[in-house]
Order: structure tokens, then sequence, then C-alpha cells
């Protein structure tokens, strides 16, 4: 995870982000690793739905699919990602309204707290894989500012 401040370049760690909300750990990557980690964070949130997601150039629609998640947004549930290969890059607003920039890769775990605005884009390479947890079987819905 590398993480810092749009306006000023300034770099954030796992402790500010902590301060922010925003829950962030590393987890090993072996899938007989890294679900034990999870399933303690399923107890704590009341996370009911664990399932997995890829994106690649390969994926049909792969730029429809990113562009529900550039704009500003929000959920009414935390959005929860730990990711298994590959890079993605979460905008987060701060409470002081400046735009924290986490780019999330391998082994990281974040989870973007409910009705915190945010947006969300693969780097370049784009792709990547990760599990995600739901509170709601059927998932969420973007809320856009």
């Amino acid at each position: 995870m590398r993480a810092h401040y749009l306006d000023d370049d300034t770099a954030i760690g796992p402790d500010a982000l902590t301060r922010e909300g925003v829950h962030y750990e590393r987890l090993p990557t072996a899938a007989a690793q890294y679900q034990g980690g999870l399933d303690a964070l399923r107890a704590r949130g009341g996370y009911v739905h664990q399932d997995e997601v890829a994106l690649s150039p390969e994926t049909p629609g792969l730029d429809a699919i990113c562009a529900k998640f550039v704009d500003e947004h929000l959920h009414t549930e935390d959005e929860v990602r730990f990711v298994l290969e590959g890079e993605g890059v979460f905008d987060i607003r701060a409470t002081d309204e400046r735009w924290m920039r986490v780019l999330v890769e391998a082994g990281d775990l974040i989870v973007v707290p409910r009705d915190r605005y945010h947006r969300f884009f693969l780097t370049d390479a784009k792709r990547i894989r990760c599990v995600r947890l739901f509170q709601d079987p059927s998932g969420w819905t973007p809320v856009y500012r």
C-alpha cells in the first residue's frame, strides 16, 4: 500500500488511514493463510457474503465496468477488498474533504467505510483480482455525489 494526499503529496501511513476510519492491513495471498484473517474480519464487521472478482484487459466490457466507479460515490455498506493479484487505486475523501490516494496491491486489505465518498480506478496494467466481503448478500449500489 502506498498512500498520499493528492493536494500536497504528503505520505499517509496505515495509522493515518485508521484515524480517517479506513481499515488497512496486510495478509498473505495464499488462500490457506489469508482466510483466517478474512473470517475474523467477517465476524467483527457482520459480513455475510464473500466472493472474488477479477478484472483484466481480457474482461468483456472492462471500460464500462470501470466507468461506474471513476466518479465520486459512496455506498451504504462498507467496501471491503483484499487484493490477491494486480493493483488498483482508491481515492477516498478524508474527513477534511481532501483526497487521499491509496494504491492497493497484492496482500493489501482495505475497508472503505460506508457513507464515505470515494472513487476507484485501475492502474495502467488494468489488472486486479480481489476478494470482496459484503454485509448484504445482494451487494451494494454506488450513490453518486
